[in-house]
């Protein structure tokens, strides 16, 4: 049997876009035989550039769209954002792998796993998925064809600088990209430390921020 061919990718629209972090450029890829988009959220200059500021992110619908408080995504998109255009250059590669690649429902099942007493690793596995079936190709794919020399990741994961190193991308550092925790993600924040390696310290107080304007803890 013959190898699966690896995913092919094209650049298929871009426009500048107003954000509440500033102007961006938001340059769509189609992945071939897929119903994915992906996105590069870009800002300033960045075609020829070294040690650009870049954040990997895979989708949170739960999170970045309806607020969910389980877990840290939606506040670390931000942050991204926030980095970037403090920095006024940077790429966001925004990738469609909801639920670490296991997919909007299946992520819902593995929450309601959760409400029985599984953590995230596990709830997963009793679902019959991997702890992390998410890959970086499509956004190596963009870092090439955004034409980037090296990046900076913003990422707490030292297991995803080692996926884009292995895809081709010249990783010079690892940035620390942590948003914080409050009770609600705490248990899984903790899990992802303790069963995933990703790497910050839950017993800094400081850490812990408030909720956005209008959330409330039960």
């Amino acid at each position: 049997m013959s190898p699966n061919p690896e995913p092919t990718f094209r650049r298929y629209s871009e426009a500048t876009v107003p954000t509440e972090y500033g102007t961006f450029r938001f340059v769509v890829y189609r992945e071939a035989d897929s119903p994915f988009e992906h996105v590069a959220i870009v800002r300033g200059e960045v075609r020829g550039a070294s040690d650009v500021l870049v954040r990997v992110h895979s989708e949170c619908m739960t999170g970045e769209v309806f607020h969910s408080l389980k877990c840290d995504c939606r506040e670390q998109l931000d942050l991204a954002m926030r980095r970037i255009a403090e920095e006024k250059a940077g790429v966001i590669c925004y990738l469609r792998q909801e639920g670490r690649g296991i997919g909007l429902g299946n992520k819902i099942k593995a929450y309601a796993l959760q409400q029985q007493g599984y953590d995230t690793v596990d709830a997963n596995r009793k679902l019959g998925f991997g702890d992390d079936l998410r890959d970086y190709k499509a956004a190596a794919f963009m870092l090439r064809d955004l034409g980037i020399e090296s990046v900076r990741v913003m990422t707490n994961n030292p297991l995803k600088v080692d996926a884009l190193r292995r895809d081709g991308v010249l990783v010079t550092s690892r940035v620390e990209h942590f948003a914080g925790y409050h009770p609600h993600n705490q248990e899984y924040l903790e899990t992802k430390r303790r069963r995933m390696g990703h790497l910050y310290d839950l017993g800094d107080e400081e850490a812990r921020p408030a909720l956005a304007s209008g959330g409330e803890l039960d």
